[in-house]
């Protein structure tokens, strides 16, 4: 479909072409829109989204011509991506009329969307033209004239007003170790002058890097200090020398920032940390950013051991060693990953987990020592929660608790570009494990914070990209993102210059070919998204607010010790994603610390491992009258394990459940029971024969019913919507303003926005 399209495009441009070219075609495009935007302001109509997309088109046909005179480096770029290395030479040959192709495609769209709307058949609410530098931090939300807002700008853009008036305006700072110049604590003078002569700026971020430290630092804390430089913490975190450097930096520039707008969102403590300790002795080689540890990580572990096991025989006896005392423990790191599910291998990896976190904890009451108001979060990459693997030392439960707002870089992904099939894309347009689980994960954690996405990767990632990607798949990301708790974003990336040319960090770059700054209609489909969005943020903001009943069980334990343990969660949580019931996940932290009433069944799957401190959480919540629902693979041995007591039911429930479906039939009917359930239900066909049609369900100012459903199957489907068991209903698209068909039919990435009510 999506070949027979370009090829249709391609025969209305060619015959286009023998009058004018392709440029001049897109510059008429531009003045007509432009004389539309006129009339329709007249009519007092919001103009917000062709306004953006004018700009779009100017940008990208500026765009177009650095790339027909740069064919060869763009070339270049292509052969680097494997799945383009055979047509690179044709592709960039044709990027520069591909791009304005796109652009033509993308007023045309604009164009029939005004005419539509100045002809009365279709009608929009005004959207808020945000001002950066007057929007607010409050609680879990961002504010610009006492309404919710969300925001999104991209990695590296220019600073210009072309660029920021519609593509966003995130403002900031770059900290780095080495602009400590001297053991003294000396400020680099060119970062003194900076910070004196910055003004407050819009809405940003402090970004603290750790990929560099002074030479000064290397010769004062050792040989060793700077280790593990392919991660972007190039440095020893347990070293007492890390903690003096971060004193020196931080003593200076926090009371320097504090207050102004572009520290408002915080500190970013770290670029995608990770703290990979292990390796695969069947491989015989280290696995990426995989690395070893000082002797003060060693000494740290020791003292971490002795208060844990309390003794040395109890350590001896889960070990099977014979160390005399603490002090002799040794343990060989990188630890091999044959070790997992043992007593020693799940100490490390818990140790790894708390070391980071201390440093993180450091960090923040550093910060905090210097301004009480400021706000810390960290780059964590949500995979590293929701995939498998455990040694990576990021414990996403405990950073998320710790920071004041909801740090990550999630991300999606939609076409392969190298490597082996993935499962998802069996079932689905696009992998969304990561976003909704994650930001579902997370909402759980630290419900009442803002989500900042400082490296958002749904448009592209190394592995996977797609010059020819469905504009549609952008808006559903988007979407699907600020439903599920994301409040603003830092879109990766915008590898070009002011002038168009592509920007010397990104030539040689894997990651540039087929990405955003090829692509006009992706690009503007983003920025409109974020408008229509703002217009119902309100909405936007209740999905993210809405009471999640049915919570997972998560256990670190289970995690660290399993091979496939997120695997086995998340097809609990695939098979209750697709009922239009908010979903959430318990920790013992959770239950302990959150008010037990803000759920109502606990749900535990495949959950082996669990700590005696694990398992009294959940016994606790029973006895306060909890209903906890579990398998007969879950709660049976503690981390070392040892047999675990039995749960009881005194004072709450205990159902058995035997099988996923079975577990998810008996939340959904408790549910029903209590009538917890929407009031909304849709049921979908497709050709798959497998729900993907993602939808949630709140209700608006004139207490009516509006419902979001976003389809991320890989086929087209078809649903029937219902109010309160009647299909007597009428659905208004809140987008355009309209009322559509009551049952439609959804192609794969499209979003149906609608307020359901009673028909008359």
């Amino acid at each position: 479909m999506k070949n027979t399209l370009y090829l249709f495009v391609t025969i209305v441009f060619s015959t286009l072409i023998g009058a004018q070219t392709l440029e001049d075609v897109a510059e008429t495009k531009i003045t007509s829109l432009g004389k539309l935007i006129k009339k329709a302001e007249k009519k007092s109509i919001d103009v917000l989204k062709e306004k953006t997309t004018i700009r779009t088109a100017e940008l990208f046909l500026k765009f177009a011509k650095w790339d027909e005179k740069h064919i060869e480096e763009n070339t270049v770029s292509f052969k680097l991506v494997d799945s383009y290395e055979q047509e690179a030479s044709k592709m960039a040959e044709e990027l520069a009329n591909f791009e304005r192709k796109d652009v033509i495609l993308m007023l045309d769209e604009a164009i029939a969307d005004l005419k539509s709307l100045i002809d009365g058949k279709t009608f929009r609410k005004t959207s808020p033209n945000v001002d950066w530098t007057k929007v607010k931090v409050e609680d879990d939300q961002l504010t610009f004239n006492n309404r919710p807002v969300f925001l999104a700008d991209y990695t590296w853009k220019p600073n210009t007003k072309a660029y920021n008036e519609f593509h966003g305006n995130l403002d900031g700072f770059f900290l780095t170790p080495t602009q400590v110049t001297k053991e003294d604590g000396s400020i680099n003078p060119r970062v003194v002058s900076e910070l004196n002569d910055k003004p407050d700026g819009s809405l940003g971020f402090i970004f603290m890097n750790h990929k560099n430290v002074p030479n000064w630092a290397e010769e004062n804390y050792g040989p060793n200090f700077k280790m593990r430089e392919d991660t972007y913490t190039a440095y020893d975190i347990d070293n007492p020398g890390a903690r003096e450097l971060q004193k020196k930096l931080l003593s200076y520039v926090v009371p320097k920032v504090a207050g102004k707008n572009y520290s408002k969102l915080g500190y970013m403590l770290c670029n995608e940390p990770h703290f990979y300790t292990y390796y695969d002795s069947r491989k015989k080689k280290l696995p990426w950013a995989s690395g070893s540890v000082s002797q003060f990580t060693i000494t740290k572990f020791k003292d971490w051991l002795e208060k844990k096991h309390k003794n040395i025989a109890t350590l001896n006896g889960l070990w099977n060693s014979n160390f005399k005392n603490f002090s002799e423990v040794s343990i060989e790191i990188p630890i091999d990953i044959s070790l997992k599910g043992t007593p020693k291998w799940f100490d490390w990896a818990s140790f790894n987990m708390d070391r980071v976190t201390d440093w993180y904890t450091f960090l923040k009451s550093e910060i905090k020592k210097h301004d009480t108001e400021a706000k810390v979060h960290l780059k964590i990459m949500p995979n590293l929660w929701t995939d498998n693997k455990r040694n990576h030392g990021i414990d996403l439960e405990a950073l998320t608790s710790m920071s004041d707002i909801v740090g990550n870089d999630s991300g999606a992904a939609h076409k392969r570009i190298w490597g082996k099939p993935h499962s998802w894309e069996k079932n689905y347009a696009f992998e969304w494990r990561e976003l909704c689980m994650g930001f579902d994960f997370m909402k759980s954690v630290s419900p009442e914070k803002i989500n900042f996405n400082s490296e958002l990767h749904y448009l592209s990632t190394v592995r996977s990209r797609d010059l020819y990607l469905d504009p549609n798949y952008a808006k559903a990301t988007f979407w699907l993102a600020h439903s599920y708790g994301m409040t603003a974003s830092q879109i990766w990336y915008w590898p070009r210059n002011a002038d168009g040319s592509v920007s010397k960090k990104a030539k040689n770059d894997k990651g540039y070919a087929g990405s955003n700054n090829q692509q006009p209609r992706v690009t503007n489909t983003v920025a409109t998204t974020l408008i229509d969005l703002n217009t119902y943020s309100e909405e936007i903001m209740a999905m993210q607010r809405q009471r999640k009943p049915l919570r997972v069980f998560y256990s670190k334990t289970s995690a660290i010790n399993k091979d496939r343990h997120m695997d086995d969660l998340f097809k609990l949580y695939e098979a209750l994603h697709f009922e239009g019931t908010p979903l959430g996940f318990v920790t013992k932290d959770i239950i302990n610390k959150q008010e037990n009433t803000n759920w109502d069944v606990v749900l535990i799957h495949d959950t082996p491992f669990v700590t005696d401190v694990e398992l009294q959480a959940i016994q606790s919540y029973i006895n306060k009258g909890g209903t906890v629902i579990v398998d007969a693979n879950s709660l049976l041995k503690n981390e070392y394990n040892g047999v675990l007591p039995k749960l009881n039911s005194d004072g709450g429930m205990l159902i058995q459940a035997a099988s996923i479906l079975d577990m998810k039939n008996k939340a959904l009917t408790i549910l029903k029971n209590e009538n917890l359930l929407p009031d909304i239900k849709v049921e979908e066909t497709n050709s798959i024969g497998k729900k993907g049609c993602i939808w949630k369900v709140v209700k608006n100012e004139y207490g009516n019913h509006v419902l979001s459903v976003v389809n991320v199957g890989k086929s087209d489907a078809s649903l029937h919507i219902t109010l309160r068991g009647s299909s007597n209903i009428k659905c208004k698209d809140l987008l355009k303003g309209i009322f559509v068909d009551k049952n439609p039919t959804l192609k794969p990435n499209e979003v149906f926005f609608v307020e359901v009510t009673k028909s008359e």
